[in-house]
């Protein structure tokens, strides 16, 4: 979630939303991570191996934080255990990322990384992939949007991939991309002076009210509410949202995988973590 220049609380979108992601974690239980940026930029990260409807921490500070811009993920575990150095999101250079999806072949991406693969932690595919996009940012003078292309270009000709959805923010700027068409990936755009709201037995219910007072942007693997301004992204789209909250659009991916990945292709763990809930 993107709020621009000015700051806000996730707490809708953590804890209230009918399909929130303490809600969506009863089906996804093996990891709980939230990360934000303090007013002079810094990243923070507070996650667990845990599930979010059991993490005391990630209640607490779905509550209390406030920042410009949010990444949370909760985590069904498809490569690597369940430890908190594979829990989402991950943090390189002042960056967050978390990702939904599978890669394999990971000793070509390794060789690929080279000395790169230093900045991986865990085992994970998710942050091999950050450590990629890390890289080729640099190499096209910290350029964000153009390093995940080059890297997701990369993984798509080089490497077997079911799906390689994904978030990262800087504390500037959020990028979200959504390849190929496997899993869903949503935007949604709430302008000033629309409050976050669901319907209840007895009506509709505001529950937060952030929105009545600045817009925000935000990013879901799936719809949270019933608003119907939540749109899909295409396959292959990559959304930049800037501190401004621009929401520019570009398609990098236009050719599909070479080497598509389908359900049965999975391991056990892998194939249940993908498969629709």
């Amino acid at each position: 979630m993107s709020a621009g220049a000015r700051l806000a609380k996730a707490t809708f979108w953590l804890l209230d939303a009918p399909d929130s992601l303490a809600a969506q974690s009863r089906r996804e239980p093996d990891g709980t991570g939230l990360g934000w940026f303090a007013e002079d930029g810094a990243p923070h990260v507070s996650k667990q191996p845990l599930a979010a409807y059991t993490d005391r921490d990630f209640a607490r500070e779905a509550k209390d934080v406030v920042s410009r811009t949010f990444i949370a993920h909760i985590r069904f575990a498809s490569t690597g255990s369940v430890e908190l150095r594979n829990t989402h999101p991950f943090e390189q250079l002042g960056r967050l990322f978390a990702h939904n999806g599978v890669i394999e072949d990971l000793p070509k991406l390794d060789e690929h990384l080279g000395a790169d693969r230093a900045l991986v932690r865990g085992d994970t595919d998710s942050e091999r992939l950050f450590a990629l996009i890390t890289r080729e940012a640099a190499a096209h003078g910290g350029d964000l949007g153009e390093g995940i292309a080059r890297a997701c270009e990369w993984v798509a000709e080089n490497l077997p991939l079911f799906a390689i959805n994904l978030v990262l923010a800087s504390a500037g700027e959020l990028f979200a991309l959504r390849y190929p068409h496997t899993h869903e990936l949503y935007v949604l755009e709430r302008d000033a002076g629309e409050g976050l709201e669901h319907q209840s037995s007895l009506g509709t219910r505001v529950v937060c009210g952030h929105g009545a007072s600045h817009p925000l942007v935000t990013i879901a693997s799936e719809r949270m509410d019933d608003d119907p301004a939540w749109r899909l992204l295409d396959s292959g789209e990559l959304l930049r949202v800037t501190a401004a909250l621009e929401v520019r659009s570009t398609r990098p991916l236009d050719a599909p995988p070479a080497h598509l990945l389908s359900i049965d292709d999975l391991g056990g763990r892998a194939a249940s973590s993908q498969a629709p809930r």
